[in-house]
């Protein structure tokens, strides 16, 4: 039971981060690939503040969560002007600079050799609320005006500039939503596996999010959802070949986009709409 337990909250964890990369990818259509360094900057801000100077875990959490919104807000001001193909390039250099500072700042981050001695302090139903309420903000801004909005920014820029929309302050409202969330979910991961060092926090995590939303399908919330749920606990089943898990990824998006491009589900949502919708259908089919 703590084993699953275990899985469950490292799943959920994962969600939060790849509802980020979500919000960026899916509604906006631009590619980052240094989400993961917003896990690590909340992942460590939070875990200095409050195993070395005392800071109550609310506070830590809530300023590593602004640290991450002002890290974004530096990346992000001046990529938002730029190509999608060049803001890639950006944020992966972002990522890259992120973990050479974590291993140049041994005396206050551990360096190379980590943090370790952090406090247990999340738990699974701590992450199971957490998923809620990032899961419903995430819906709450794709139904909102600002969601269509990035809809229309994602399917033809030029279209929603001509329309009004104010292209690049939509992208940046969006970018830091997201790394604000992704932050929060490096609080969680810190305090809960008690150590933390810069080799986790690589542009493979970030590739290995993207492709999950990309599995799931990047214009489905649901897919991403249901896509986290099954390829974060893939390694579990398949420990024998975890070192080939991007390898296994790589093979199941080739394969997604063979036969079916647009996604698991593509295009569609579980909502209680759509269940009530079926739940009629099976009524009238009796």
């Amino acid at each position: 039971m703590e084993y699953i337990a275990s899985t469950l909250t490292f799943t959920g964890i994962a969600l939060i981060g790849v509802l980020g990369v979500y919000m960026v990818t899916g509604l906006t259509g631009l590619f980052s690939f240094g989400q993961a360094a917003f896990l690590a900057i909340g992942a460590y801000v939070s875990a200095v503040l409050f195993k070395n100077l005392g800071f109550p875990l609310p506070l830590a959490a809530l300023v590593a969560m602004l640290v991450g919104l002002a890290a974004g807000l530096l990346v992000g001001l001046p990529t938002v002007r730029l190509r999608r193909d060049y803001i890639s390039l950006v944020t992966f250099g972002f990522g890259e600079a992120i973990i050479a500072v974590l291993n140049n700042t041994a005396n206050i981050t551990g360096g190379a050799m980590g943090l370790s001695g952090v406090p247990q302090r999340t738990s699974f139903l701590l992450v199971l609320a957490s998923v809620i309420v990032c899961v419903a903000i995430v819906v709450s801004y794709k139904n909102s005006k600002y969601g269509r909005q990035c809809l229309a920014l994602r399917n033809d820029e030029l279209a929603a500039k001509s329309m009004g929309i104010n292209v690049e302050r939509l992208k940046l409202v969006t970018f830091l939503i997201a790394s604000v969330m992704t932050s929060f979910a490096g609080v969680l991961y810190v305090f809960y596996t008690t150590y933390v060092e810069p080799g986790a926090f690589g542009w493979v995590i970030s590739a290995e999010w993207m492709i999950i939303v990309f599995v799931g399908g990047v214009n489905s919330l649901t897919g991403a959802v249901v896509a986290t749920v099954l390829l974060t606990g893939l390694p579990e089943f398949l420990r024998f070949a975890s070192e080939w898990r991007i390898a296994i990824y790589c093979i199941i998006v080739l394969l997604i986009l063979n036969f079916r491009p647009s996604g698991i589900f593509g295009e569609h949502e579980i909502s209680l709409r759509f269940l009530r919708r079926l739940f009629r259908k099976g009524d009238s089919a009796e």
